[in-house]
């Protein structure tokens, strides 16, 4: 994490006048962390960042994707009484949230590896503003593919692109810009599907099909000797609850907005456990 995001981050938690934290005596102390619930742990990284900046001696044995069962002590710290109390909430906030997102992701991925050990779990832009990178990296955690950090990484022609300027031409305009960045085209039918591969596409995107769509879809891809040239994305309406009837089509990726905006918090606390009087 860079200092501006942390100084960032501690200026919107912390406001003009502490006076919560500074009501403590300031003197030596030391606290762990722990979790509350089993998880998948994320964040860690950026926790660490966060103790770094307040002076806090932070020792963890962990790496981000580690899962951990509930009462597991994810960090020790050492430092002021004061800095530990001002670094709380707001590493509790990236633990708790970033661990949610690996969570779910991790459940997700091995219900797709019952069916499939090539299929890729990925996320969407579908972030919360200002931390993107963070939730991706959680994504990341968990076993999923991180996709698009932004618009820059690779070329998206979705249906409003479409609708302003057709498949072909569309492919055509993304085939002029740099030849390290691949093409991946939205479409709604095996037809639109069939015709994006031929133009040149390298990543076809089956928008909001079902299941057995999907798997004619293809099908037909295949039997045009169009398959081994295109990765095939199933998007839309994916969830955990419906996850396995796609993991079982055969499909390349398999992309879930919900890994994180539907991912739940992780129940992660902080706890003073030494203090010198």
């Amino acid at each position: 994490m860079l200092i501006r995001e942390v100084e960032s981050f501690i200026e919107e938690d912390l406001g003009y006048d502490d006076v919560s934290c500074t009501i403590v005596p300031d003197r030596p102390a030391e606290a762990i962390i722990f979790t509350k619930e089993d998880c998948t742990v994320a964040g860690l990284n950026e926790a660490a960042s966060i103790f770094f900046y307040f002076g806090i001696q932070a020792e963890t044995d962990l790496k981000d994707g580690d899962r951990l069962s509930k009462g597991d002590m994810i960090f020790r710290l050492r430092g002021g009484s004061v800095s530990i109390l001002r670094a709380e909430r707001l590493s509790l906030n990236f633990l708790g949230h970033l661990s949610g997102i690996a969570t779910l992701t991790r459940n997700c991925v091995d219900v797709v590896r019952e069916h499939s050990e090539s299929t890729r779990i990925a996320c969407t832009r579908k972030t919360t503003p200002g931390i993107r990178k963070f939730e991706k990296l959680a994504v990341a955690a968990g076993g999923g593919d991180p996709h698009r950090f932004n618009l820059s990484d690779a070329v998206m022609i979705k249906d409003n692109h479409i609708k302003l300027m057709g498949i072909e031409a569309a492919i055509k305009a993304a085939q002029k810009t740099s030849f390290t960045r691949k093409i991946e085209v939205e479409v709604e039918s095996a037809e639109d599907a069939v015709f994006a591969a031929k133009q040149g596409a390298d990543i076809i995107m089956l928008d909001n099909m079902q299941p057995e769509a999907i798997k004619e879809t293809l099908s037909i891809l295949a039997e045009k000797g169009l398959r081994k040239s295109v990765l095939v994305e199933a998007s839309g309406g994916i969830s955990p609850a419906n996850l396995e009837g796609y993991a079982k089509t055969g499909v390349d990726i398999i992309s879930m907005g919900s890994l994180i905006h539907k991912s739940s918090w992780i129940d992660i606390s902080l706890e003073i456990v030494n203090s010198e009087n």
